[in-house]
């Protein structure tokens, strides 16, 4: 009786901090700050940037809608994920499935009323977000391409709805949401290579499921071109020499990822691949700190 009570009741702060990826959601908070600080060209000095209520009640509703997309994702995974990362499962292990539903609901209602009170634009944008990351969980991610583009997107409005909220510097803005989107839809195709085994087993139709390993390694090495070339044309439209700059060096690292991509043939190094790509994502968002 007593450790039934137990178990509904389970909670640990570790499991819950691991199930909305707290370290990911450092990273979208460390971005969304350089985009305001280093983009936006918002009139104050960056420490007060940094003590603004408004960049902090912006940032944190962004926080809330990601963390409760990353506990929902979880919750929908759980079978898939004792396959693929037995060792990382929190649903039902380490946090009441209840817990976790709840927890997803309550987050999602922060988010979206802190937008409401920032704006319209955010409130909706907010709103359209969280329930894109719900949907996605529930069946997008489990379709070729559509779920990669979709999560690619959502990491892409996470630094445009800074621009969106200031309306300064939009398209300076766009060019690192591009960069993110791009960066983010590699490494989403990567991890679907990754976790192909269990996603085999309950019925997703991945690119890789589908197309098998060599059709989707050419089809991102096709992609990682296009978006060379879509970055240096953004760029250009821009006429910024430390951007034109900075996108050349790229070109470096890109074309190590695409080497790595082509030597790459078990779980172990596409999760590499998979950090590679997190890795130069934060290269990226740094660079903001050299306009």
């Amino acid at each position: 009786m007593n450790s039934s009570r137990s178990k509904r009741r389970k909670f640990s702060i570790t499991g819950f901090l691991k199930l909305t990826r707290f370290p990911n959601l450092l990273i979208i908070a460390f971005t969304q700050y350089f985009t305001a600080i280093f983009l936006i060209g918002y009139p104050y000095n960056w420490y007060e940037k940094i003590f603004d209520v408004h960049l902090f009640l912006l940032s944190s509703s962004t926080l809330f809608i990601a963390a409760a997309g990353y506990i929902i994702n979880d919750y929908y995974d759980i079978k898939i994920d004792y396959i693929n990362k037995p060792d990382r499962v929190v649903v039902g292990k380490l946090v009441n499935r209840r817990i976790v539903l709840a927890s997803h609901g309550f987050l999602n209602v922060i988010g979206i009323a802190l937008g409401f009170y920032l704006s319209l634009s955010v409130g909706v944008l907010n709103f359209f977000c969280g329930f894109l990351l719900w949907l996605y969980s529930n069946k997008l991610k489990r379709l070729p391409f559509i779920g990669n583009f979709t999560i690619a997107l959502l990491t892409a409005l996470s630094i445009y709805v800074i621009a969106l909220y200031f309306q300064r510097n939009l398209f300076l803005v766009l060019n690192y949401a591009v960069f993110a989107f791009s960066i983010n839809l590699v490494r989403e195709i990567i991890k679907d290579l990754e976790d192909i085994r269990g996603d085999i087993r309950f019925g997703s139709k991945t690119l890789p499921i589908i197309w098998g390993l060599r059709k989707t390694k050419y089809f991102l090495f096709v992609l990682i071109l296009i978006f060379i070339f879509t970055l240096f044309y953004l760029s250009h439209g821009l006429e910024n020499h430390t951007l034109n700059i900075f996108f050349m060096m790229l070109i470096v690292p890109i074309g190590y990822l695409i080497y790595l991509l082509y030597k790459a043939d078990s779980q172990k190094r596409f999760h590499q691949l998979s950090t590679y790509c997190k890795l130069l994502m934060l290269a990226g968002i740094s660079s903001m700190m050299f306009f």
